[in-house]
């Protein structure tokens, strides 16, 4: 399997418009592999009380968060999200010169959920991931398929005031605090020097490797790569790409502006081809904590022809139906073992439709194009009616209960008008 990952971007004032750190990602995924999005209440549970990951039971947590999730349907963690207290997190995969585990334990993506349920700021969040690293460790296949797929992780963390990145290399990693400006990850180690919290022991076993030479500066790229970062930036790969795309809007970095950014294909961040663009997230957090953020998910791949639906965490949101798919239970091939015997249909019900209407956009370009000009005034007015909560807050909650299944009920609507 050809090393693919993801971008993940975030923007803070002065780079973003107006008091607001603006969120943004792509999740690319084998092209066969179906993205859902869902929403889990928060909940108290009793001393002792377990939570089944994707492969591996865990002590569970007191308490837990609500969160709203993007996740490749086969699996319990999450490629993105954010829980009620306004952190977001992405992950990517990287490689390096520490060997990957085929041996099953946490993801990369249930580490994602682990810790948004457990955590109410983008620090702690970090402190969450490298606390369950060191007890359970990363590892187990990443793909629905019994070919197997590993990589370890970096993760793009952010709240109301700041952001974190945080790379790992087996049980070692490396975190580089954000409080100001733009930063995005890709699928390359790309903390440097700056580096605020780190493994005690990382240096010590690069030394021992013979990875780092103690007399020079630690280089956390150079050290753990299989390419120096010089190598990367020359290669013009993604993470260039995208650091030029927030370049470009600097000083301006808006919701918009960030999915124009997810939306381009000449970058590669949009991904097409057996690695593609499954699902996309952008949120917007005001640094006033009496406003709400709002999280648009895609729920569909290619944010290009698809819509992002506003998601805002209020009391009694009910199941995400549209896009939750189906649940097979202790049937479901990724349960049992030997693992990944076959792959059951995970498409659900927005997916179905959407899969459709791209058929048409590809094949009849009239017709196809006002189908994406009815998208476009959809998300344009949904967007429009956000910044009314962005700017002056939330009066009656009740009106936001549905809000995410309403649009998505509305974007079937355009469909079905197809």
């Amino acid at each position: 399997m050809t090393p693919s990952s993801c971008d993940t971007f975030v923007a803070l004032p002065p780079s973003s418009e107006g008091q607001r750190v603006i969120f943004g990602k792509n999740s690319d995924r084998p092209c066969d592999e179906v993205q859902e999005v869902v929403y889990f209440p928060s909940k108290d549970y009793s001393p002792g009380e377990k939570v089944e990951c994707t492969y591996i039971e865990i002590e569970q947590a007191a308490h837990t968060h609500a969160v709203v999730l993007s996740r490749p349907a086969w699996l319990w963690g999450a490629e993105m999200g954010a829980n009620e207290h306004q952190v977001c997190i992405g992950n990517e995969a990287v490689w390096g010169r520490e060997s990957t585990d085929a041996e099953e334990a946490l993801l990369g993506m249930d580490l994602v959920r682990l810790a948004l349920e457990r955590a109410d700021s983008a620090e702690k969040a970090l402190n969450v991931i490298v606390e369950l690293l060191e007890k359970y460790g990363q590892g187990g296949n990443c793909m629905e398929d019994e070919c197997t797929f590993t990589y370890h992780n970096s993760f793009l963390i952010c709240d109301r005031t700041e952001a974190w990145v945080l790379e790992t290399s087996g049980k070692f990693w490396a975190a580089e605090r954000v409080e100001s400006g733009y930063r995005n990850i890709s699928n390359q180690y790309s903390i440097t020097t700056k580096i605020d919290k780190e493994h005690p022991g990382m240096r010590e076993y690069a030394r021992e490797q013979g990875w780092w030479d103690s007399n020079v500066a630690f280089n956390f790229a150079e050290v753990y790569s299989f390419l120096t970062t010089a190598r990367i930036e020359a290669a013009g790969g993604r993470y260039c790409e995208g650091r030029r795309l927030l370049e470009k809007s600097n000083g301006h970095i808006t919701a918009e502006a960030m999915m124009d950014i997810l939306r381009d294909k000449e970058s590669g961040i949009n991904m097409e081809g057996m690695f593609m663009t499954t699902g996309s997230m952008v949120s917007v957090l005001p640094k006033n904590p009496s406003l709400p953020g709002v999280h648009y998910f895609t729920a569909t791949p290619d944010p290009e022809r698809s819509i992002f639906k506003p998601f805002i965490f209020v009391a009694d949101i009910k199941p995400l139906n549209q896009t939750c798919s189906p649940c097979f239970g202790e049937d479901d091939p990724v349960k049992k073992k030997p693992r990944f015997q076959n792959k059951p249909n995970r498409k659900h019900p927005l997916f179905r439709k959407h899969e459709v209407v791209a058929a048409i956009i590809d094949s009849t370009r009239e017709k196809g194009q006002r189908i994406m000009q009815n998208m476009q005034e959809l998300e344009k007015q949904k967007m429009a009616e956000m910044e009314n909560y962005l700017t002056t807050g939330v009066e009656d909650s009740t009106l936001l209960v549905h809000l995410f299944s309403n649009t998505v009920a509305e974007e079937m609507k355009v469909y079905s008008k197809a």
